[in-house]
C-alpha cells in the first residue's frame, strides 16, 4: 500500500545515510511473504522505478550500492516456500524479472533469489513445482534460506551434512550458470515469537532451539561454505530478534520476568567480529580454519566499546 511504501521509504533512506556514514554497501531486497492468494507482484516495478528516479539508489558514487557482475544487485525473497498462500506461476514474477534485467531505463540489475533450502530437489521445505528452476535459471544468483534446518545438537554429522548441501547446490548452479550464495546464522530461537513457546497445532517452541554454542555453530556453517568453495555467504540476519538470529550488538543482561537468549558472556560485538573474520576467511587474507577464531587480548572491540 501507499502508506507501507512510505514506512519503507524513510527505513531505506536512514539506511542509504547509514551506508554513507560507514563506508558499506547496500542493497535493495523486496519480501514477498506478505503476498495473498491471487495478488500480483507487479507493484514491485513501480516501486523499483520511483528508488531509481527519486532516491537515485543504484548510484555507486552517492549510495554505496551494490554491484554484482559489474550490475546493481535486486534481491526477490520467497519463491517456492509451500507456506506461501500465492502460486509463483500467475503472480507475474518473470515480468519483474525481465523488467530488472533488461529493461532499457531502469534495468540491468543483476537478480538474486531466495528460495528454500532444498531448491535443487524440490522436496522438504520446497514447492514441488517445477517452474521455481525456471526462475532461478532466468535470475543471476540463488540464496537459500537455511535457517532452522541444521543444528549444533547433532554438530558433527550436521556441519559434515551443511557443506555437502553447499557443493552439491553449487555444483546445481554451475552447471547453470547461476552464482550461489550459501545461507548461514549465529543460532535460532522463536519461542516469544510464537505465544511463549506454544505455536500453531500444539507445537512447542524451545528457548534456544538452535544454540549458538557462543558462536562455534556459526563458524561451522561459515568454514563449511567456504569450504564447500563457496565464492560468497548471506548472514541471516543482521538484527532479526523475532527468529534469534541476530548477530547486531545485545546485552547479557536481559531485563529479568521474561525468557530471553544472550549472548553466553561474549562480547556485545562477538558475532560482529566473527562475521568480519568471515569475510577475511572468505577473501583470503587469513588461513582457512575449522576452529573458530579467537579474539586478541590487544584488538580494539568495534567502535571502542563492549
Amino acid at each position: 500500500s501507499p502508506e507501507s511504501r512510505k514506512r519503507s521509504r524513510v527505513v531505506l533512506e536512514n539506511a542509504i545515510k547509514s551506508s554513507q556514514q560507514y563506508g558499506r554497501a547496500i542493497a535493495v531486497m523486496y519480501d514477498l511473504s506478505g503476498l495473498n492468494r491471487g495478488g500480483d507482484c507487479s507493484v514491485l516495478i513501480q516501486d523499483w522505478k520511483e528508488l531509481v528516479d527519486e532516491l537515485k539508489v543504484t548510484s555507486q558514487a552517492t549510495n554505496n550500492y551494490l554491484y554484482h557482475r559489474g550490475k546493481p544487485l535486486v534481491v526477490i525473497w520467497g519463491l517456492g516456500f509451500p507456506d506461501r498462500p500465492y502460486d509463483i506461476k500467475n503472480i507475474g514474477i518473470d515480468k519483474v524479472i525481465n523488467f530488472l534485467k533488461s529493461d532499457p531505463e531502469y534495468g540491468g540489475c543483476s537478480v538474486m533469489l531466495g528460495v528454500p533450502t532444498y531448491f535443487r530437489d524440490l522436496n522438504v521445505d520446497t514447492n514441488p513445482d517445477p517452474y521455481l528452476h525456471k526462475l532461478i535459471e532466468m535470475s543471476d544468483v540463488v540464496m537459500p534460506w537455511m535457517v532452522q534446518r541444521f543444528t549444533p545438537l547433532v554438530h558433527m554429522f550436521d556441519a559434515a551434512r551443511y557443506e555437502e548441501q553447499v557443493k552439491a547446490d553449487l555444483a546445481w548452479c554451475n552447471q547453470r550458470h547461476v552464482d550461489y550464495a550459501p545461507c548461514v546464522s549465529a543460532g535460532f530461537s522463536w519461542s516469544n515469537m510464537h505465544n511463549h513457546g506454544r505455536g500453531d497445532n500444539s507445537m512447542i517452541y524451545p528457548l534456544n532451539q538452535i544454540p549458538r554454542e557462543k558462536g562455534r555453530f556459526y563458524w561451522s556453517e561459515i568454514s563449511g561454505a567456504i569450504d564447500g568453495k563457496a565464492k560468497m555467504l548471506y548472514v541471516a540476519m543482521f538484527d532479526e530478534m523475532d527468529e534469534g538470529t541476530a548477530i547486531f550488538k545485545c546485552s547479557n543482561n536481559p531485563p529479568a520476568g521474561v525468557a530471553l537468549c544472550d549472548y553466553e558472556g561474549m562480547p556485545t560485538d562477538h558475532y560482529l567480529w566473527l562475521t568480519g573474520k568471515a569475510g577475511q576467511m572468505l577473501r583470503g587474507e587469513i588461513p582457512f580454519s575449522t576452529r573458530i577464531p579467537v579474539r586478541d587480548s590487544t584488538e580494539k572491540p568495534l567502535n571502542g566499546k563492549l
